[in-house]
């Protein structure tokens, strides 16, 4: 049997903080590559990927995963309590960064793959596309991956995504969708003076100030059957001026918006543009806008594979995960777009912390549900 901890353990030990490879994908090619997987380095804009298959290339009934190896950066080692890329294991306790986030996911998955392939061979196909760019911009992962499988034919029926998704205990929730991200700079134009003769200045300050308050107070959504309400954060509202007898030419603001299914980035982009011509036309203040899209809202519908997967992990933790679209964004919002996808992984609160660590047995026991829902995928 394939240990998924001490894979997990070498994995911590290559510092791949992103975009650095660290030797984490060069460990899992040659893993999978003994097991009889067919593998493909797929690297893009010094981003490094992998993409690995057992079985027939295309086949219908062909289950993926995907994951990241990369990590963000350990921070002030100093303040750890152990070597955050030494991978000590104590008290039952298996430390390091990553361990939550989520290279214990992609050892199990990848233990799981290896033990199933090899004692069970099914008909059909196992596909891991594991990227080194989740955790940075996100252009040259995933999407580089299946930039790549579209051009070579290669294929997902369902694709698992092993993010960590239980909230307190393993089994507990999973993903079967995400809300959308988008980022909105404005920059409100004004005339700067002295702020004893405001008449002859023109303060964007106020204008600004306007604006980012509608924008907060607005009711986007109430939520919908699976998604909360949407958001609006103002996360920044700057001058740059450190001078108390002037009046600034310039004041910038920033918005990061959480969406629901109710919208989409261009329907939000058209109604940011919109409150802030109102603003020009009540004050004269002119703004500029740029905005940024992580990735639009999607769900899964509940159906077959969440079922799946759903029964996987009741039949080994003897818990029925709540069906989930909470939390930030992740990589399915682009596997999405070529087949169904949930996400299901170890409980993530130490994910990015100082002494990340995850708990041995629940490595084991994540091993256990994806080997489980491998069985039932190719039964």
């Amino acid at each position: 049997m394939t240990d998924p901890v001490a894979l997990t353990a070498e994995l911590i030990r290559c510092p791949s903080v992103t975009p650095s490879e660290g030797g984490a994908l060069r460990l899992l090619e040659t893993r999978l590559a003994a097991a009889g997987f067919d593998c493909h380095r797929v690297d893009r804009g010094g981003v490094a990927n992998l993409f690995a298959r057992w079985g027939a290339k295309g086949h219908p009934k062909t289950l993926g995963f995907n994951g990241h190896t990369d990590v963000v950066p350990a921070g002030d080692t100093a303040a750890w309590t152990h070597d955050p890329f030494g991978a000590e294991r104590r008290d039952g306790l298996l430390w390091g960064r990553g361990a939550t986030d989520m290279k214990s996911g992609v050892a199990a998955f990848v233990a799981a793959a290896i033990d199933f392939v090899t004692d069970t061979p099914p008909d059909g196909a196992v596909v891991l596309t594991i990227t080194g760019d989740e955790e940075g911009d996100a252009i040259d992962g995933t999407a580089a991956l299946l930039d790549w499988m579209a051009t070579e034919g290669e294929h997902m029926a369902a694709c698992l995504v092993g993010e960590p998704t239980s909230r307190d205990t393993l089994g507990d929730m999973m993903k079967i969708g995400r809300r959308g991200s988008m980022t909105a700079w404005f920059t409100a134009h004004g005339v700067q003076g002295h702020s004893a003769y405001p008449h002859r200045a023109q303060n964007p300050i106020p204008a600004m100030a306007r604006l980012v308050e509608r924008l907060s107070v607005y009711p986007l959504d109430e939520g919908t059957r699976h998604f909360d309400p949407s958001t609006l954060a103002v996360t920044t509202f700057d001058t740059g001026n450190p001078a108390t007898n002037v009046i600034p030419g310039l004041c910038r603001a920033t918005v990061n918006i959480r969406f629901n299914e109710a919208h989409s980035s261009d329907s939000l982009t058209e109604w940011l543009r919109a409150e802030a011509d109102k603003v020009t036309d009540e004050t004269g203040i002119r703004f500029d806008m740029e905005f940024k899209v992580s990735g639009e809202s999607f769900l899964t519908p509940p159906g077959a594979l969440s079922e799946l997967v759903a029964g996987a992990v009741e039949a080994e933790t003897g818990r029925r995960p709540q069906l989930s679209t909470s939390g930030g964004t992740s990589d399915a919002r682009f596997v999405k777009d070529v087949c169904p996808v949930v996400e299901f992984g170890l409980v993530g609160k130490t994910m990015h912390e100082v002494d990340e660590r995850v708990a041995v047995d629940q490595v084991e026991s994540l091993a256990r549900v994806y080997a489980r829902i491998l069985a039932d995928y190719f039964a």
